[in-house]
């Protein structure tokens, strides 16, 4: 039994049953038709040639039929076929047609090596026969040595076109197999990048969303809180908390609104915030009755990315703080110039029980903490921007958190940019 050659554009499981389509049974049918022709043309040539008796006639008509019959296996057993054809068209020049047949099967289908060795041996069987007709043939019947070397040299061309033209036609459809490979690897490559697009885009999302609203929420927090824990608290008291909850659950409202809008538009266009916005994220602190002091060292715009990443971490800073240490001192920190880095620092004293907020840099008391979230999530963003984080108790029962990011002066913020989240206005 033939195996077809791996990597085949025709491979087809050995033992299997050949599947013709139109286009397949349009092929067969066009190869026998030729392998046909080519036997009547000859046999017309033969019928016009004295020597050449009736019976003989007939004999190579009979051969001629056997061979082109034969043709429709073609594709089962293209090698066997080759090489069975091989007598017969030695014997009868009507069968050459159907040999030529088998051997532009035997070049499509198989290896060239294959091809050309079937190819070989055809030529071979040809000088083959005429050696043993020469020998064994009365004198008065031995054909001119010239006519036989024509012959030969004819069938030794006429092979190599065929088996040239086979070839072509083989390495063109693994082209158009290997073009089809391509685009189906292609296709399922940018598919996987589209996925991986959207997961990254859901995690940013979840990152924003995260940061943005958990300040707020954590304002929500706190006064829900106190307000559970003193319900005998002045009416004063009581107001000024419920207004800082309704306020804080509008500007949360607005948050999500916002970070939910953007689900429909590119992630580019997610709310961001810039240095400038930590003065109204302080005084958003400040108000709603935590203790927070500014000191802003910055001269200069520093760049979108390092001051975006610097308002996250005051933001995450002032968030663990009212979560862990609600009643502690908070001091902000921002220092920088242009070719000397921005450093962005939140640190709080020890609270009435002497513990500092986060419980420590592994965030064990942080439910949510992970990538994108709490000090992880921050440790993401600062790596990202090129910077270094450092973070933990500062000995006294407080914590600190402080970053350092790069800023050069090849991208600076430019001016007249629009407010972020915060709501203050650009120094």
């Amino acid at each position: 039994m033939e195996r077809t050659e791996p990597g085949s554009p025709s491979a087809e499981p050995v033992g299997s049953g050949i599947r013709r389509g139109p286009r397949e049974w349009a092929a067969d049918t066009g190869l026998f038709l030729a392998a046909v022709l080519y036997g009547l043309a000859w046999a017309v040539a033969l019928a016009e040639d004295p020597d050449v008796t009736e019976t003989a006639l007939l004999r190579e008509q009979a051969v001629c039929a056997a061979a082109c019959a034969a043709v429709w296996v073609r594709r089962r057993w293209p090698v066997g076929l080759a090489l069975a054809l091989i007598p017969l068209s030695a014997y009868a020049a009507l069968a050459d047609g159907a040999q030529l047949v088998a051997l532009f099967t035997v070049a499509v289908h198989r290896s060239a090596r294959t091809a050309a060795l079937c190819g070989a041996a055809a030529v071979a069987g040809q000088i083959g026969y005429f050696a043993v007709f020469t020998g064994i043939a009365p004198p008065d019947r031995q054909a001119d040595p010239g006519e036989l070397e024509w012959i030969v040299a004819f069938t030794a061309v006429t092979v190599v076109a065929v088996l040239g033209w086979g070839a072509v036609i083989r390495h063109r459809r693994r082209l158009v197999l290997s073009l089809h490979e391509r685009a189906v690897r292609a296709e399922s490559e940018a598919q996987l990048r589209a996925e991986q697009a959207q997961l990254h885009a859901r995690e940013q999302i979840a990152r924003e969303m995260h940061d943005v609203l958990g300040h707020r929420l954590s304002l929500l927090s706190v006064h829900a809180g106190a307000l559970e824990y003193r319900p005998d608290a002045p009416a004063a008291e009581v107001a000024r908390a419920a207004a800082v909850i309704r306020e804080s659950s509008h500007r949360a409202l607005q948050d999500l609104r916002e970070a939910v809008g953007v689900l429909r538009a590119p992630v580019g266009e997610l709310p961001q915030p810039k240095l400038a916005d930590v003065r109204g994220l302080v005084a958003e602190s400040a108000a709603a009755g935590m203790g927070v002091e500014l000191d802003d060292g910055v001269s200069g715009r520093p760049p979108e990315t390092a001051g975006r990443t610097a308002y996250r971490v005051v933001q995450e800073g002032l968030t663990n703080a009212r979560r862990h240490a609600p009643d502690a001192r908070v001091r902000v920190v921002l220092r920088g110039a242009c070719g000397e880095g921005l450093s962005a620092e939140v640190a709080n004293t020890a609270p009435g029980t002497g513990g500092g907020y986060g419980g420590g840099p592994d965030e064990r008391d942080e439910p949510d903490g992970g990538g994108g979230r709490g000090l992880l999530g921050l440790a993401e963003r600062v790596a990202l921007a090129g910077g270094r984080i450092t973070h933990g108790p500062d000995g006294a029962g407080g914590f600190r958190l402080r970053v350092w990011l790069p800023w050069s002066g090849a991208d600076e913020e430019p001016t007249g940019a629009s407010t972020g989240p915060g709501g203050a206005e650009p120094r």
